[in-house]
């Protein structure tokens, strides 16, 4: 995963320590013109879906996150899928959800507990790599 900060003592996805970690400034990639997007970047993007009111958790507390791969719905075949989507608050990683070509559509949901925040989304492509955006809560 990636860390926005601080590196922690151990990765929080497979427990590797902190000498595991390496800076890449091209861990993230970008659309060349973000005004202009390609059909390659639209299927790359996370679009960023924020419900106030949760249908599963009705406490009040509960805050949903929906997060779907692409403006233009990214593959998922065999060849070309979308691996896993990292999930952010403020930063800090909460969670990773596993996708399986073929069987899933490049989409999730969290289920949050803060009222508040800034949401980030990191999709890791196993052809074109890792692309993320970012929603307030």
């Amino acid at each position: 995963h990636i860390e926005f900060n601080e590196v922690p003592e151990k990765c929080l996805v497979c427990s590797a320590g902190k000498d595991a970690f390496s800076e890449d400034a091209e861990a993230i990639k970008k659309p060349a013109d973000a005004d202009n997007l390609t059909d390659g970047d639209k299927k790359h993007i996370p679009q960023i879906v924020i419900v106030k009111e949760c249908g599963l958790i009705p406490d009040g507390t509960c805050t949903d996150v929906h997060a779907r791969i692409g403006e233009i719905e990214h593959v998922m075949t065999e060849d070309h899928y979308i691996k896993y989507l990292d999930f952010y608050l403020d930063y800090k990683f909460i969670s990773r959800i596993w996708l399986s070509p073929e069987s899933c559509h490049p989409a999730a949901a969290l289920h949050l507990n803060a009222p508040s925040g800034k949401i980030t989304v990191v999709e890791n492509c196993n052809v074109h790599g890792s692309w993320m955006a970012e929603a307030d809560i």
